[in-house]
């Protein structure tokens, strides 16, 4: 069995009788034989439907104490999880089981119909023994199952997909041995205890709440409390109450307690985090010393991504750098220049990584995405003169202005230092004179008068950006669209702001 599973069952095992899990939508707390049984339970059913071996399970279920249960077992019969967002419309389901092989499915019930629609399928339906959960295993009868097997190290243990902001979304296999490899980083760069409880609010088909949260806080004997979702109002009694000692997050989700009323009433003194753990791109000094102020903890910010399996860089906890993603921890970084590797600081190309828990290769042949080893993150970025990582945003995303290059992510934190602003994502948009106009879009704090903000925004940029950094246009929105994990779309915000210019007669 592989070293991931049986540490997954030891972990059971040394707390058969603990509240080590918790369903905070329902209250409830479950010990490691409460868990264990679960897992038999949906083991068992696998089986009985003839799924096994190399087999790809699609799980579709919101964060519940259910999920870690559900994993555990598909991965005890040497199947593989492949996980997706749990607001995945029927439709989109229903293309996702036509493009590929998926032996079973494990859906919420308002999805059941949608899976069975034009396929001979047998259903197992289970109330999971403690946690109250229904559960539907639809087994897909035109797919050819396997005898269940102990996984081994080099077996697929995940399918993931990446959350990238253009293009189809390209499948990530994640075997056994990175996974685990990745998770020992994280519980040794996070200092990860048994004395630790985290809370999951990140979605849980990403690989941040699986690796970094879910699988890091069990394998180092800590507890966890898994939350549907995230709610400013909830989040610090949700802390308190559960003695939660760290949790990961993303800058909305901090900008959000920041600003938020309920939030902040809600915080005292007697909240104890360590850390908080935060990734996707970087906090403004400012954001980041009036939360780590508010509320008397420390923010550590980290990059990775779905195709390292978790963390490629992280902060040390006695010398943290704001504004960076930290130092390599555990991982080789190269920054890509001209066609070379390089090492030197303060030169800007792509980011560059490889390590053993770093991909070889994408489930279908991406070769323009690997380089002598490395992996090519489509990131660009740059190390400082002490080994920091500094990433300026999608090598895709960069616009060109005048002949000029502008990293979106650069001009966006610069910008969403002020107060008006919640949140900004910046694009490149046509200019008949420049190539493309730097093009800020903004969501402002509540009801604010929009030439006032938009002044601000401008006389800011003046300040702080080059010229040819500066936004030239300021549209506001009420929203962006995201992919699941709530990353702006940024090809598809573009399109939107140029199809309403044009309905417009600009």
């Amino acid at each position: 069995m592989s070293k991931i599973t049986n540490q997954l069952n030891q972990q059971l095992k040394n707390n058969s009788e603990e509240k080590i899990i918790k369903d905070e939508n329902r209250d409830m707390w479950f010990t490691g034989t409460e868990i264990k049984n679960d897992v038999n339970m949906i083991k068992n059913d696998l089986i009985d439907l003839k799924v096994g071996h190399g087999d790809v399970v699609l799980v579709c279920q919101e964060n519940n104490g259910a999920y870690p249960a559900i994993v555990q077992a598909i991965w005890e019969i040497g199947a593989i999880v492949h996980p997706i967002a749990d607001t995945t419309p029927a439709a989109e389901l229903q293309q996702e089981l036509q493009e590929h092989q998926y032996a079973a499915a494990i859906v919420k019930e308002d999805l059941i119909a949608a899976v069975m629609d034009n396929r001979s399928v047998t259903i197992i339906d289970e109330v999971s023994l403690k946690t109250s959960i229904h559960l539907s295993i639809v087994r897909d009868q035109n797919i050819i199952g396997h005898i269940d097997q102990v996984p081994v190290e080099k077996d697929l243990a995940l399918i993931l997909n990446t959350s990238g902001t253009t293009g189809k979304p390209k499948g990530v296999g994640i075997t056994h041995e990175l996974l685990k490899n990745a998770v020992d980083h994280d519980i040794e760069s996070h200092e990860m205890t048994s004395d630790d409880t985290t809370m999951i609010i990140m979605p849980m088909f990403h690989i941040n709440a699986q690796a970094v949260s879910l699988l890091s806080t069990r394998l180092s004997g800590g507890k966890v409390v898994i939350a549907k979702k995230f709610s400013a109002s909830k989040f610090w009694t949700q802390v308190r109450d559960n003695h939660v000692t760290w949790v990961s997050v993303v800058p909305t989700i901090v900008n959000i307690l920041l600003i938020n009323e309920k939030a902040n009433q809600m915080y005292s003194d007697d909240i104890k985090l360590r850390f908080v753990r935060c990734s996707s791109f970087a906090l403004p000094l400012d954001k980041l010393t009036a939360f780590q102020n508010r509320f008397h903890t420390i923010i550590l910010e980290g990059y990775g991504m779905t195709e390292t399996a978790s963390q490629c860089t992280i902060n040390p906890f006695d010398a943290p750098k704001v504004g960076s993603a930290g130092k390599p921890f555990k991982t080789e970084l190269a920054i890509l220049i001209d066609d070379k590797f390089k090492a030197e600081a303060n030169q800007v190309g792509e980011i560059a990584v490889r390590g053993d828990h770093v991909i070889k290769d994408y489930m279908d042949p991406h070769p323009d995405s690997f380089k002598d080893g490395w992996f090519l993150t489509g990131d660009l970025g740059y190390l400082d003169d002490d080994g920091y990582l500094f990433v300026k945003g999608r090598k895709k995303d960069i616009i060109s202005r005048g002949g000029e290059k502008v990293a979106p992510a650069h001009v966006e934190n610069a910008l969403s230092q002020l107060d008006c602003v919640k949140e900004i994502a910046v694009i490149g948009t046509p200019d008949s004179m420049y190539g493309e106009a730097v093009t800020a879009v903004v969501i402002g704090q509540d009801v604010q008068n929009e030439s006032i903000v938009r002044q601000k925004i401008l006389d800011h940029a003046k300040k702080t950006l080059a010229v040819f950094e500066q936004p030239t246009k300021v549209i506001f929105v009420n929203d962006y669209p995201r992919n699941p994990t709530g990353k702006v779309l940024r090809v598809k915000l573009r399109n939107q702001i140029l199809e309403e210019a044009v309905g417009k007669g600009a």
